[in-house]
């Protein structure tokens, strides 16, 4: 894969670089600040990209804004965003446009090296992945959307897991139930989200705005 690493931390940067290229992908640039985050990301257009959330010059929220905006330019842009905290609002807004393609890691979660090079893979084929420090932390906050009320507790169990960016497959093993069981759990979630199949829409995607969208 090819991929932009944008970080203004040079230690954090240069190891993520190191970790990446360790596990035989090529980091074709790197970035520092917001402004030249978006132009990284427009001039190379990667396979995926990390990009923190705070960088300069105002270390704000320079670096998400530099993804949402690349993502307006190049649709569907696959971004796994860092982060020191947890905020939903950063995974809610980068899925607002529905395309899958986005992941929201915690910056510790970096140091468990497979863990996160899965994350990456995942998302740059299109799917998402949250950091399970994150989904813990929504899931400790309980739901407050109506129809997030309606899910069982299992059904509330195979969301966090499809939130985490796991296939059906993965999320049966998790909880010891046959991938036709945990076929059956999503079609039901779905359709209590009011999520359905126009042959267009992720419905995954759409049902992790869902659960972000909680609060």
């Amino acid at each position: 894969m090819r991929i932009v690493v944008a970080e203004d931390l040079y230690l954090l940067r240069d190891g993520m670089v190191r970790l990446i290229e360790a596990y035989g992908h090529e980091v074709v640039a790197t970035a520092a600040t917001g402004p030249e985050t978006l132009r990284t990301l427009l001039e190379w257009k990667p396979d995926v990209a990390v990009v923190d959330v705070r960088m300069p010059p105002s270390h704000t929220d320079e670096g998400l804004r530099a993804a949402i905006a690349a993502r307006a330019e190049l649709p569907g842009l696959p971004v796994l965003i860092l982060s020191q905290y947890v905020e939903q609002l950063y995974a809610r807004e980068l899925l607002a446009d529905g395309s899958g393609g986005i992941g929201y890691f915690l910056k510790d979660s970096v140091f468990d090296a497979d863990q996160f090079i899965d994350a990456l893979e995942r998302v740059a084929a299109g799917g998402t992945a949250m950091d399970p420090a994150v989904i813990a932390r929504l899931l400790a906050g309980g739901p407050s959307n109506r129809r997030l009320e309606k899910l069982t507790e299992r059904e509330h169990s195979v969301l966090g897991l499809m939130a985490e960016g796991l296939s059906n497959q993965v999320i049966a093993q998790r909880l010891f139930l046959s991938e036709s069981a945990i076929g059956k759990y999503t079609t039901s979630l779905f359709g209590k989200l009011g999520i359905v199949d126009d042959g267009t829409n992720n419905r995954r995607v759409l049902a992790v705005l869902a659960y972000l969208n909680k609060d």
